[in-house]
Formats: structure tokens, C-alpha cells, sequence
């Protein structure tokens, strides 16, 4: 019996059996499917254009860092002052089992990424042995005047790998020429010059308007003082009331504005006069990128005192949640003590903040969601797909279809759970862009309960409400600059905050709500 398809003679044989005719490339394949399917495209689809401000390199380092040590030491540790005149002796100054190792690991242990260091008080006293002044550690008897405390401190970040930041006051109540505008800027540039030429990278250098009332009259020459910085520590961002790169956000207790945005304008500002309701906010219409900073001491006062007592971990935690959370850093103080160690208590409130942090944001109950949107720049197998938000990258993200009206992200869950928080982060290496939006869950009724109301989400933003379960989430971004984009979508619950009510608003779901509820059930069962 004859193979069928045997006879050469037959029109229709598989043309992959025939000896002269090859089969067709994929690349060929390929381009006549682009050339008749105008959509499909070979080309991947670029990301969408940063809208301005952006952050700097340094800027972002900065922010993806999101927690540091503010470490408050000198003559009034000593002396049990907060604010020493510059008269105290130096031979006050003697921490018998001083060492800057314990600091540096404290702070890595318990999730701080960067020090930074008062090198110089208001009181002039310097913690190094600067050439242009006695009143320093070489005139005290510590380390028979042969001391260091910002070289110790410097050499123990470097090795376990912390960043280092110093503060030098401009304000020195001890040095004679403060009040000779020229001369006493000469004498804080060259003891500037001195921290950031003899210790290494510099990552931050801190900087205040603080003065007492009275005080001679004096001007800073800031933009002289910022261009030298730069020069010296090409890493380093600098911190004032006004930035340049980095801002006070207005308060010392921790605490960022609801609403934060990066976006600023440096112009609007005076360093010892800016106004504390813009820097808590920051400028939705601002030209430049000057992110936040929260400082607050783990203590009532800022230097060390034998007779007060540190914060709890809860306290922490409710300030973690509204500085970090809130899109800034939290900068928190814990002063070391006359022994030159940080208190045991002291680490003890540091080592359970951490657990407690740890506790609630290592379980993210959205890793393994299905993630869909409303929209997707570049449609299926899109690189900018709604799945990327279970990436904890600010570099995944996605983006929607350009030029829509409103915005959702819908975050299926793997059955139903239980929770409290929702963490939410944006790409800010492409701008701040959220303005306004809201997070619902779906009630066994098929309703949309509204949990939560919001503004700005920025790096981070944590959103605490009462206790709800659901097995569906969405997020509807209701206004925004441009494009909203999200690179992060988490879901956690927190058993030792609690709020006690919801937002008493529902919304039924449409039928094609529906439909989309039917079809994933179908699809992750």
C-alpha cells in the first residue's frame, strides 16, 4: 500500500517534506505579523517620560536608606545640658569606655543604614582635633588629648559598612570671632574642610539655623558653605531647614504631614525661618526635589541625661509609621551616654522597635496575589504589566494607558485574610506624581467598602485602618500629575496598633465588576 502523500504530483503535500523548500525563520515570521497586524510590535515599549523634580543619585541613596542614627554627644553630656555656652572645661569631656564599634552595630542591628554625628555643638567643644581652635578633645585628658571621636566613628561605619553623616553648628558660642561675618566664615569653612578631607566619604552633612535670642548678629554664607560641601564629599546630601537636598520637615517629633511631597521650592525658603506647615507638606507645584527628614530624640532631650527615660517601641513604631511612612526619613536620636556607650535601655527600645517592624513587614500577604488594572501601557506582556507591583523594586512598576480618567489596581489575594495595613510605593526615580486616592475592599455582599482615603504616596507610603478581611482589594487613584505609576503594592497586618473606624461609604459592584470577579475565581480557584 502507497505512504500516503507519496506522490510527488499531489499539490497540498507538507511543504516541510519536500527537499528544496525550507521551512520559515522566526525573525520572517515575525515581521510579516507586524506588517499585518499593525498593533504587534517588535520593539519593546519605553518607559514613560520623569516628570520634574526628579531626585539626584545622592538623593535617592539617601531615601531608599529610610532610617538613621542621630548621635548627640559632647561637654553636655557631661554636664547634663542640652544647650552649653562654651565655657564649660574641657577636661569635663572624658567617656572612660567610649567606642564608636558599639554605636556603628547597634545601628546596623536593629535596620538604620546611616550615623550622624554632632562634630560640633552649639558650644564650639570639637569631637576632633581641629587645628584652628584649643577647645577640642586634644585640650580634655581623654586619650591623654591624643583623641578622636569623629576618627574612631568614622573607621567603625567604614567597617560593617555604615554610612556616616556629621553636623557641625554654625552657631558657636565659644569661638571669639563669631560675629565677624568674614572672619567666622573663614573659621567654619576650614573646620569644614577638615571633616570632609580627613575621614572618608561623608554621606550627609547636617546643618541648622539655631541660635538663642540675643546672640550676635551674624550672617551665614550658605550657597559658599553648600557649593564646598558638594566640592569635598561628591556623595553627600546636605541637610537644613531649606536643603539644598534634603529638608526639615518642621517639628521635632517625627512627624510628616498627611499629605508630603519631595517636591519643594528651595526659593520659598530661609534656613532658621522657614515656614513649618510648608516644610511639612512640601509643594505639589514645586521646582525642586528636597525630600523630608524627621528628627526626634529617643529621649525627652537631645544629649543624654542619667535621669531620663527612652520611648517605648510602640511610640517608634506609631513614629516610623508617620515619618517613613509618610515619604520621608525618620533621623532618630539616641545619645550616647558619659561612658561613651549608648544606654542598655537604650538598645533594649531599639532591638523591639526592630522586631516589631520586622513582625508586621516581612510577611507581605500580597506576594503571590493576581494583580490586574484597568489599563496597561503597551497591553499583554507588557513589561509595565499591573504584576510588577509584587516586586518590592522601585525599579518594577506599573503604568497605565496614557491619558485616562481614573486609574485601579485590583490586588486578588490567595483566600481571604485578614489585615490592617497597606504599604504603597511609587518609581519616584520619575517623579511624585499620586495626588489623590482610595483603597476599597469587596464585602461577601459584592460591594465595594471604602477602607481607607489618601494623597501622596512618594517612596513609601503606610496606610493604617481598622482590622478588615477580604480576599479582594483595589486601589483607585483618582488624581494625578500626568501618569500615576505604582511600583509596590503590600498588604500586612499589625496586631499591636489599632484603629476603631472605617470611612461608611459602599459601592456596588457594576456587572462587569462581576464578571472580573467570576473570571478569577476561575482562574486561581
Amino acid at each position: 500500500m502507497a505512504e500516503p502523500f507519496k506522490n510527488s504530483n499531489f499539490p497540498y503535500q507538507n511543504p516541510l517534506k519536500q527537499p528544496h523548500q525550507k521551512p520559515i525563520s522566526p525573525l520572517i515570521f515575525l515581521l510579516l505579523l507586524s506588517y499585518f497586524l499593525p498593533s504587534f510590535s517588535l520593539l519593546p515599549v519605553p518607559p514613560p517620560l520623569p516628570l520634574l523634580p526628579i531626585p539626584t543619585s545622592n538623593q535617592l541613596s539617601w531615601q531608599l536608606s529610610e532610617m538613621s542614627l542621630f548621635l548627640h554627644f559632647g561637654p553636655n553630656t557631661f554636664t547634663d545640658s542640652e544647650w552649653g555656652d562654651g565655657k564649660a572645661d574641657p577636661s569635663v569631656f572624658f567617656p572612660s569606655n567610649l567606642d564608636p564599634k558599639q554605636w556603628v552595630n547597634v545601628a546596623k542591628s536593629t535596620g538604620f543604614k546611616r550615623v550622624i554625628l554632632t562634630a560640633k555643638h552649639h558650644d564650639g567643644f570639637c569631637l576632633w582635633p581641629s587645628l584652628f581652635t584649643d577647645y577640642s578633645v586634644k585640650s580634655s585628658n581623654w586619650r591623654n588629648g591624643y583623641g578622636d571621636v569623629v576618627g574612631e566613628l568614622a573607621e567603625a561605619a567604614k567597617e560593617v559598612g555604615i554610612q556616616l553623616g556629621l553636623y557641625l553648628s554654625p552657631w558657636d558660642r565659644h569661638e571669639k570671632c563669631y560675629g565677624n561675618t568674614l572672619k567666622y566664615n573663614e573659621f567654619y569653612l576650614a573646620q569644614m574642610t577638615e571633616l570632609l578631607t580627613r575621614y572618608g566619604e561623608i554621606n550627609e552633612v547636617w546643618l541648622d539655623g539655631a541660635k538663642g535670642e540675643g546672640e550676635k548678629d551674624m550672617e551665614y554664607f550658605f550657597d559658599i558653605w553648600f557649593d564646598l560641601i558638594h566640592q569635598l564629599q561628591s556623595k553627600a546630601v546636605i541637610f537644613s531647614d531649606a536643603g539644598p537636598d534634603v529638608r526639615w520637615v518642621g517639628d521635632e517629633a517625627g512627624v510628616a504631614g498627611s499629605t508630603c511631597w519631595s517636591s519643594f521650592n528651595r526659593s520659598a525658603a530661609k534656613i532658621g525661618g522657614t515656614d513649618a506647615q510648608y516644610s511639612r507638606g512640601g509643594d505639589q507645584h514645586g521646582h525642586d526635589w528636597v525630600p523630608a527628614e524627621c528628627d526626634v530624640s529617643v529621649r525627652p532631650g537631645w544629649f543624654w541625661h542619667a535621669s531620663e527615660s527612652p520611648k517605648s517601641a510602640i511610640t517608634l513604631l506609631d513614629i516610623y509609621y508617620k515619618s517613613v511612612g509618610r515619604n520621608c526619613l525618620l533621623l532618630l536620636n539616641v545619645p550616647p551616654n558619659s561612658s561613651g556607650l549608648i544606654s542598655d535601655e537604650d538598645i533594649k527600645v531599639l532591638q523591639e522597635f526592630s522586631e516589631l517592624r520586622n513582625s508586621i513587614f516581612s510577611n507581605n500577604l500580597a506576594k503571590h496575589a493576581i494583580v490586574t488594572a484597568s489599563s496597561t501601557r503597551g497591553g499583554r506582556n507588557s513589561p509595565f504589566d499591573a504584576s510588577q507591583v509584587t516586586e518590592e523594586s522601585i525599579y518594577t512598576y506599573w503604568a497605565p494607558e496614557k491619558d485616562q480618567a481614573c486609574w485601579v489596581l485590583y490586588i486578588h489575594l490567595t483566600q481571604k485574610m485578614a489585615f490592617n495595613v497597606v504599604l504603597l510605593r511609587e518609581p519616584i526615580q520619575l517623579g511624585q506624581r499620586v495626588i489623590v486616592f482610595h483603597l476599597d475592599i469587596m464585602k461577601d455582599t459584592l460591594e465595594w467598602q471604602n477602607i481607607c482615603n489618601g494623597t501622596t504616596i512618594g517612596y513609601k507610603r503606610l496606610l493604617q485602618f481598622p482590622r478588615v478581611e477580604s480576599q479582594y482589594m483595589r486601589l483607585v487613584i483618582e488624581k494625578a500629575r500626568g501618569d500615576p505609576l505604582i511600583s509596590f503594592v503590600g498588604v500586612h497586618m499589625d496586631p499591636y496598633i489599632t484603629l476603631t473606624s472605617l470611612p461608611h461609604t459602599t459601592e456596588k459592584t457594576p456587572s462587569k465588576g462581576a464578571k472580573y470577579l467570576s473570571k478569577l475565581k476561575t482562574i486561581f480557584g
